[in-house]
């Protein structure tokens, strides 16, 4: 992830864990699923009202508005890994804190940096090997034309009321876009004959959404226009996506992101424009695991080394050391446990050689070696050790 984003331009911020409660009510919604059911609110030792931080771009906006950079620079491309926190139901993908990998471009109205950003969570996706992934996209449209499309919306949704959902009448009324993104049967079937947001977009909004698809079919990323994609943070506006894998079950959603051009502004920054997402680690680590992708191999030593006697530890305690030096791993144990039980020990750790080092190894300068897969062994003088370990680094 921190590869591609910065081979994309992208350099990391870090944010605190918690922020001021404020900033989530303003900047994500009071009305929305996170601010309304699942934050982790506290009060400090001077009164304040804190918030574990439930998402990451409110927090990184602030960030940037009260670091001044933007009145440097008005374009800013920046990225995350960090730890969310939301109170919800323990389910496949979702966890009360979880890690998000979240991108956001600010500055920039075009098109291309709506594709830009999809481009390097695609291409992430695909260095890690995940298959079957396809971009699900919508557009919002400008406020004019939400606001437009949310009185049809209502409109439509008030003819059927006495069939939805508990939820869906709760949101009917607070958030009715919210609506949309029902998974309960009986609203899925009402909202497949809803109206369409892209049926009142602006001349101008339309014709960025026919840009992002042009730019998407030129780099070959495959998406389907999903009507009733909103996303459930109030501050989107224009193109909306998700990235999904069929491997997840309902909850088959590995990123989604979007437009949010008002949002600084909002905050008390300057208007700019912006584009982002955020990406579960979760999510993305069930998903590889479903698809039987090898995941990289764990932490290996290639020496295990075995020191007997006070004078052997203390020689060994420096070998380690210039081994590691080296960028060798290696590993040394203090326990003084029996030569068998260590032995076992460095089997399940999965170390390469394993060597014992004792008064005659220190007296003839040498040291033999015992391959762990094959028992080959091989005699190696000490001296030689590093260089002739440097080259199992890369086998």
């Amino acid at each position: 992830m921190r590869k591609t984003a910065h081979a994309y331009g992208f350099h990391e911020w870090r944010t605190p864990i918690f922020e001021r409660t404020e900033l989530f009510k303003r900047g994500v919604g009071e009305e929305t699923d996170i601010v309304g059911k699942e934050m982790y609110t506290f009060e400090d030792r001077g009164g304040r009202s804190m918030t574990l931080r439930p998402e990451g771009t409110a927090a990184a906006m602030r960030a940037l508005i009260e670091s001044g950079l933007l009145q440097e620079n008005p374009v800013q491309k920046i990225y995350y890994i960090a730890p969310m926190f939301r109170y919800e139901r323990n389910q496949a993908g979702r966890y009360r804190q979880h890690h998000q990998f979240g991108v956001e471009a600010i500055g920039t109205s075009a098109p291309e940096q709506d594709v830009e950003v999809i481009d390097l969570i695609f291409t992430i996706f695909n260095k890690l090997g995940l298959k079957h992934l396809q971009v699900s996209l919508n557009s919002l449209g400008d406020p004019e034309s939400r606001a437009n499309y949310r009185t049809a919306l209502v409109d439509y949704l008030k003819s059927h009321f006495e069939q939805l959902s508990p939820d869906s009448k709760t949101r009917l009324e607070k958030n009715p876009l919210r609506v949309l993104d029902s998974k309960d049967t009986g609203d899925k079937a009402i909202n497949a004959h809803a109206p369409s947001v892209l049926d009142y977009l602006s001349p101008a909004s339309k014709d960025h959404f026919e840009q992002v698809q042009k730019f998407l079919k030129e780099l070959k990323i495959p998406y389907k226009i999903d009507k009733n994609l909103v996303r459930g943070l109030d501050y989107y506006n224009k193109t909306v996506f998700e990235v999904v894998a069929g491997e997840l079950g309902a909850q088959n959603s590995i990123t989604g992101g979007g437009r949010y051009d008002g949002l600084l502004k909002l905050l008390g920054g300057p208007d700019l424009p912006a584009f982002g997402f955020g990406a579960g680690i979760e999510r993305i680590l069930q998903t590889l695991l479903k698809q039987e992708i090898p995941l990289p191999t764990p932490y290996k030593p290639i020496l295990f080394l075995i020191a007997l006697g006070d004078a052997a530890k203390e020689r060994g305690f420096r070998i380690v050391h210039e081994l590691r030096q080296t960028g060798i791993p290696a590993q040394i144990d203090f326990s003084g446990r029996k030569v068998g039980k260590l032995l076992q020990a460095a089997d399940n750790l999965g170390a390469r050689y394993t060597a014992v080092l004792g008064d005659n190894e220190l007296q003839n300068e040498r040291i033999e070696l015992k391959k762990m897969d094959s028992g080959e062994k091989m005699e190696i003088p000490l001296p030689q050790l590093s260089h002739y370990l440097q080259k199992e680094i890369y086998v």
